[in-house]
């Protein structure tokens, strides 16, 4: 669950970014939003959270 809070946040700081900086429009940030929730009703879900999981078990195991 941490995981998933930290990503989420991640990736709503750089879409504030983005759309500060004029990279990213309005609509075309509405659109990826939908993207997700659309994604998150469909069975590709478990698939995108256990790489997303597995991903972040990856970087925090690598030591600098």
């Amino acid at each position: 669950m941490a995981v998933s809070i930290s990503v989420v946040v991640l990736l709503l700081i750089l879409a504030v970014v983005f759309l500060r900086s004029g990279g990213l429009k309005l609509s075309h940030a509405l659109v990826c939003a939908l993207l997700g929730f659309f994604l998150a009703g469909t069975s590709l879900a478990p698939t995108i959270y256990d790489g997303v999981s597995a991903t972040a078990d990856v970087v925090s195991s690598v030591k600098p």
